[in-house]
């Protein structure tokens, strides 16, 4: 049974009613609290990002190419395309001598709009680099150019880098390949159905790598998750959830679309999981608050940030307050 996250009111009037899951384990990959149904399967979309990027860098890309932290990061990224952005993606291509036209992503603007009117206002074209999965596409790139692999059909779920994928990724939510759904990214990639639980337990692994069993595979993902925390800019973008809370070491989280969003906390040796049904990333924020409030969550002064940047007043188009949005779940262990 799905649980009601968030209500939206206006004028005093319920406007809209957000419903969802949400799963919390240990690093055990045990549940410990949770709201709806914690093995809710859906699609992790970009919330798969940090884990798509192990292969590669547990292969040795980073040291092969040269690459640095930021550029590790953005392999993690649903970025902006903000000019910060743009000037490391084209860092990796060159190190790597990988061309925009081999990516597969679609050309597009960026989801920055100050960066999207300065591109239009040069007469400037969509690019498949302004792509916000593109740092991912470059990363899985440049690790099939090492190994030698085509680098025609990468993206196939049959092409031997994304068997590879698909391997990690399983291992990390601690299933069997064969138990992870695929369907196909927005971006051509394949995506991993899966329950919210194995999500959690796999940001719980990416938090506390030390409970991974393959050195190799620990050693990419202290690699990862550093470059993340390190650079948190990059994995998002300005007004992203995901780069304000990244700035606190003790997380690492990931977002993806249609309103799926995953982090783990350190200390508190956890994993955490949750969608919202509608497909809608706006209450993100909120939801992030009330769990880190819930959970007694110490660093109280990211709890504060997380409320000055996603305030729960609405406000109409010309800024004046409408209205006021609530979280209304209660998480039960």
């Amino acid at each position: 049974m799905e649980s009601l996250l968030v209500k939206e009111y206006r004028a005093g009037i319920m406007e809209c009613a957000h419903h969802g899951h949400i799963c919390i384990v240990n690093d055990q990959g045990e549940i410990k609290a949770s709201a709806g149904d914690p093995n809710f399967v859906t699609f992790t979309r970009s919330a798969a990002k940090p884990l798509q990027a192990i292969s590669a860098i547990r292969g040795g890309i980073a040291s092969h190419y040269g690459l640095s932290e930021k550029e590790i990061a953005i392999m993690t990224a649903s970025h902006l395309a903000e000019p910060n952005h743009v000037e490391v993606l084209k860092s990796i291509m060159k190190k790597t001598g990988l061309s925009e036209s081999e990516l597969v992503c679609a050309p597009s603007y960026p989801l920055n709009e100050e960066s999207k009117e300065e591109v239009l206002r040069h007469n400037g074209s969509r690019q498949r680099l302004y792509h916000n999965c593109s740092g991912k596409h470059l990363g899985v790139l440049a690790y099939c150019k090492m190994k030698g692999y085509p680098l025609e059909g990468y993206a196939e779920p049959e092409h031997p880098v994304q068997q590879e994928i698909i391997e990690t990724v399983s291992m990390m939510c601690g299933l069997e390949p064969q138990q992870v759904g695929l369907g196909t990214d927005g971006c051509g990639f394949p995506v991993f159905a899966l329950p919210l639980s194995a999500m959690a337990t796999a940001y719980a692994k990416l938090a506390c790598p030390e409970r991974i069993e393959d050195k190799a595979t620990k050693e990419a993902v202290i690699t990862i998750t550093q470059a993340m925390n390190r650079y948190p800019e990059m994995v998002g973008g300005t007004g992203r959830i995901d780069s304000l809370i990244l700035q606190d070491t003790n997380i690492v989280a990931k977002g993806g679309f249609k309103g799926v969003y995953c982090f783990g906390l350190k200390k508190e040796r956890l994993g955490i999981a949750f969608k919202v049904l509608d497909g809608s990333e706006e209450e993100w924020g909120w939801i992030v608050e009330a769990i880190l409030s819930q959970i007694g969550y110490s660093n109280r002064d990211l709890i504060e940030q997380i409320r000055e940047a996603f305030t729960h007043d609405i406000y109409n188009d010309a800024g004046k307050k409408v209205g006021l949005a609530e979280t209304v779940f209660q998480l039960k262990s």
